[in-house]
This record gives C-alpha cells, structure tokens and sequence, in this order.
C-alpha cells in the first residue's frame, strides 16, 4: 500500500529497498548508500531494528547525509578503518545499462560511495524503473569530482573528451563541495558507446578525484515499477 501522499516514484524506490533489505543477514557490516533511494533503505533497516531483529548489523556510511540520518534513526555506525571489509553495500544509482554498469554521483558522494563499493564483498543497486538506459549518458550526465585547485585545466580536458562541462552549484550559486571540498564537473557525453575506455581515461588524469561511472561492481540490482519488483544479476 503505498503511504499518504506518495508519489509513484516514490513508491517504487520504497518497495526497491524494502526487497533490498531482505539481503542483510544478522552481524553483517553494511555500507549504506546516499541518496533518495538509499535512504528508504536506512529508514527500512531501522524499522527492522525496532521490530527487534537486526540489532547487531552496523552500517558504514557513504556521506555525512546518510550518516547524519541513520544516526537519528539509531542505527549503529562504523567506519572503513573499523571494518576495511564490509559484507554487503546497498545503494542507489543514477542511471543502470543493461550489464548493470551505473553512472553515480548525482547527490554528490560518488568518491566515497565508490570506496565503499570497492571494500564490499556484494554490491546491491537499488533503483526505481526509470533509472534503467540503453547505454550509460543516454539519461544522465557522468559526474567527475576534481580538486579546486587547477579545476579550469579539468574541464578543458573533459571538454577535450567531447563532454559539455558544467560546474555544479549549490544552491546559493557558490560553487557545489563534496564532503571532501572538492568540485563537481557534471559532463554530458550523450550515450557512451566505451564506457571502460573513458574511464580510463579519466583515472589516469591528476586532479581527478573520482567520476561518476562504477563498472564491475554490481553485484546484483534490485528495481521496481508498475510492473512490481525484480532482482536482476550480472550476466
């Protein structure tokens, strides 16, 4: 039953993570996602907590925004230093090709949930259907966090690569910082016919931080929609 005054969207993400829930075994190390989506999950492990089951799971957070809300929620937190292995990372994504390639990044944690991702032995995506693409940049830009300083140079190389670059802002007009004060260039590269390749690319350039295309770490993705809810897994 959807809740008073849900939207379809909505919904859907609810359901998504209610089915991704399902996933955490007791005493397992969670890395928790940021976003709309990885936040119906924190909301739904902490309901489960109060129902008195998975009281000794601990999650690690990818943003100070998840961490602040699942602290309100008392769900118990760790750290990567605590725990540099964790069994299982549920998160949300931006846009998701048909071989679960996703770009991320679009509330701004994408260094982070990538570290997260990287430490985890599973990988869950939660999305609603309307993340789901074709081909990766059909929908959405591909984030790329860099440095402040020499940030121009980042964008003419980005340029260079044949991406329209925008600085994102935050909402006062100032220039948008990720938790670890760096900028944003949102690069819109339309469909991407390489994705690997272009990752590559952007890896092997100094003042990258992170970018927004996470490939070979899904482990699997829970998506719902009009039609209901599927878990889906790599090829």
């Amino acid at each position: 039953m959807p809740a008073p005054g849900e939207s379809d969207v909505d919904r859907f993400k609810r359901l998504a993570a209610e089915r991704a829930v399902e996933s955490i075994q007791p005493g397992m190390v969670v890395g928790l996602g940021s976003g709309s989506t990885a936040a119906f999950v924190v909301r739904r492990l902490a309901a489960l907590r109060g129902e008195g089951r998975l009281t000794d799971v601990v999650g690690v957070p990818t943003s100070v925004g998840t961490e602040t809300l699942a602290r309100s929620l008392g769900v118990p937190l760790s750290t990567l230093e605590e725990h540099p292995v964790l069994d299982l990372t549920l998160d949300g994504a931006d846009e998701v090709d048909p071989e679960l390639r996703l770009i991320k990044g679009g509330g701004g944690a994408l260094l982070r949930e990538k570290i997260v991702a990287q430490a985890s032995r599973r990988v869950l995506i939660v999305v609603d259907a309307a993340k789901l693409s074709p081909r990766l940049g059909t929908r959405w830009p591909v984030p790329v966090e860099v440095l402040p300083f020499g940030w121009r140079s980042q964008a003419l190389f980005l340029e260079g690569l044949g991406a329209r670059v925008t600085r994102r802002e935050a909402k006062d007009g100032a220039p948008y910082q990720t938790d670890q004060g760096n900028f944003v260039l949102d690069c819109a590269f339309g469909p991407l016919e390489r994705p690997e390749a272009l990752a590559a690319r952007l890896e092997s350039r100094a003042g990258i931080v992170g970018h927004g295309l996470f490939i070979g770490l899904t482990s699997g993705l829970v998506v719902a929609g009009p039609e209901g809810v599927e878990h889906r897994r790599p090829a």
